[in-house]
């Protein structure tokens, strides 16, 4: 259990690393590319990128241990793509109009979003800790947000990135849920449904570029600050859950800040420090929590990548099968207690 945890919670920190270039960068770019324009780009290198990858890895491994999206899933795929284009559209307006380090930070409200959609929507259990952890980072997002505490003005740049971080909530459980299935197969329809989507919006809206440096480089960021990053930060879905593999995401913001401060040389305000600080209590709060109690698990048949190994997977075979392989199978109804997360197979009620 700790091994698989410490690698799905390594695959969380990996995929917040590589998105946390994504602000400071994309705000250079803005400069030459329209919002709207950007996020095609940059959602179009996630996929065309992804898809080179995929193709590749085909080549190499003829047998394929993930489980292939079937047309039970075209809704939540389709939710998937929808959310995503209006979330990086919210986000290039809002970079386009505040900071990039206050953008940065106030990504992190994506967490309290996704906590929050994961409890009412999905009932995804959330504990006392990892609401404390929301509280926390919902106060900090409260603070980045207003431009002047004594007259209480927001700045809009704010609200369009905390618009964009609460589409991302949603399309983060909807991408929760197709988790139990080839993250590089999710990943390449999110990249090229989204990049295509956003590009004939800004088509539409009549945005355009010459400068083929910078799309290039719009492309490559997508690569890795959406492509690559989304692609790990599903397989640690699959044994964290929604709420608390965002959690992980708050680190983004701060390696973002850190950039945006050396790149923009942006002196940070004492309201920022103050945010800063209530940050990182909340994120440690959010990335701690674990738990342990008697749970049941009921009958369930579904498709994914497993092994036997892992101590849920007790089905039988005809032949003797080690290591990972993908096919149906069903869970037998059980009760027992060990310490557990939030992955595919412990959504139970509390």
């Amino acid at each position: 259990m700790k091994t698989k945890q410490y690698k799905a919670s390594s695959f969380a920190i990996l995929a917040a690393t590589l998105y946390a270039i994504s602000s400071p960068i994309s705000k250079l770019l803005l400069k030459e590319i329209p919002p709207t324009l950007m996020a095609s780009f940059l959602y179009l290198g996630a996929g065309i990128g992804m898809s080179i990858v995929g193709f590749i890895k085909h080549k190499k491994y003829k047998e394929k241990t993930e489980a292939r999206l079937t047309k039970h899933e075209l809704p939540l795929t389709a939710s998937m793509v929808v959310l995503d284009i209006a979330a990086s559209i919210f986000l290039m307006i809002g970079l386009t109009m505040t900071t990039s380090a206050n953008a940065s930070l106030l990504n992190n409200f994506e967490i309290v979003a996704t906590a929050l959609i994961a409890l009412l929507i999905f009932k995804e259990s959330i504990s006392k800790r990892l609401w404390g952890a929301i509280f926390l980072i919902t106060i900090s997002s409260i603070i980045l947000s207003v431009e002047d505490i004594s007259s209480f003005s927001f700045s809009f740049g704010s609200i369009f990135i905390l618009l964009g971080c609460i589409c991302w909530g949603l399309e983060n459980n909807c991408t929760r849920k197709l988790s139990i299935k080839d993250p590089l197969e999710v990943v390449v329809i999110k990249g090229i449904g989204t990049g295509i989507g956003s590009l004939l919006i800004a088509l539409a809206l009549g945005e355009q570029t010459n400068n083929v440096l910078y799309i290039i480089a719009a492309l490559l960021l997508g690569f890795f600050a959406y492509g690559l990053s989304i692609f790990f930060y599903i397989y640690a879905q699959r044994e964290l859950g929604a709420a608390r593999t965002s959690a992980y995401y708050a680190i983004a913001p701060f390696i973002g800040v850190g950039l945006s401060l050396i790149i923009f040389r942006e002196i940070p305000t004492v309201y920022f420090v103050i945010a800063l600080v209530i940050m990182i209590i909340g994120t440690f709060f959010a990335s701690t929590e674990v738990h342990n109690h008697k749970h049941s698990h009921i009958v369930i048949t579904h498709e994914h990548s497993h092994s036997h190994e892992e101590g849920h997977h007790n089905h039988i075979h005809d032949k003797t099968i080690m290591g990972k392989h993908n096919h149906m199978h069903t869970h037998d109804e059980y009760t027992h207690s060990h310490k557990h997360t939030q992955d595919i197979h412990h959504s139970h009620a509390h």
